[in-house]
């Protein structure tokens, strides 16, 4: 999952020398929280709609709405942008992309391609889609979580189980966070599984490994174990 896959285009951009006011105006038009900023074409900043609020007059109540729209609008876009522009390439993944969001505490960056121009944007908004779409979980079914053992032909014990109930595999996901050392977390989302036989699956489960929980998600039914 890439990230020129799920990112945002055409971007919106923002010439450095409008104002203020037009930046807030764009960002309330396309429904956006980043705008980047450009100079004859050329990426020379970014501002966000926290850039905007910091820029406002910070007590609004003692002025009217005529001197705000005045103020906002005699500020240049360049005197309050971002000119540390923080970029990725657009064959990064929407992990890396995710991890490069989280460590600058930002929420989205333009997207480049390998000339390091500008071909889209990406936002945390994208990362959330394509994380509903990795998980499947619009689509409902039925899910378990197990914490298992480190070992070869582990997961293939649980998804063999799990297959001779007739059910289909949509996503698999493992994580060592939250599991002790030699262990690892397993979440399976399953579709087609025969509502009358989870409980049969869920006893031949737990005689191979710990069963965290499952919710079934179309019943709305969740059970912790």
């Amino acid at each position: 999952m890439l990230a020129k896959n799920w990112m945002s285009k055409p971007v919106i951009t923002i010439d450095e020398d409008e104002s203020m006011h037009e930046a807030i105006k764009k960002l309330k038009e396309h429904n956006i929280r980043i705008l980047p900023v450009v100079k004859k074409e050329t990426l020379v900043g970014i501002v966000t709609d926290r850039d905007l609020k910091r820029a406002t007059v910070s007590d609004a109540t003692t002025i009217d709405v005529h001197e705000l729209i005045y103020i906002t609008s005699n500020i240049n876009v360049k005197q309050i942008m971002s000119k540390k522009v923080i970029t990725v390439p657009f064959d990064f993944t929407i992990e890396e992309t995710a991890e490069v969001l989280l460590n600058n505490k930002i929420s989205g960056v333009p997207v480049v391609d390998k000339q390091g121009e500008m071909i889209g944007i990406i936002s945390q908004s994208d990362i959330f889609k394509a994380l509903i779409s990795l998980t499947g979980v619009e689509k409902k079914g039925v899910q378990f979580a197990f914490q298992f053992e480190d070992k070869p032909g582990s997961i293939k014990e649980i998804t063999d189980t799990i297959r001779k109930y007739g059910a289909r595999i949509f996503s698999l996901l493992t994580t060592y966070e939250g599991a002790p050392i030699g262990y690892r977390n397993l979440y399976i989302r399953i579709f087609q599984l025969d509502r009358k036989k989870i409980l049969d699956l869920q006893k031949e489960l737990k005689k191979t490994t710990l069963l965290l929980y499952m919710i079934d998600f179309k019943e709305n039914l969740r059970e912790i174990f």
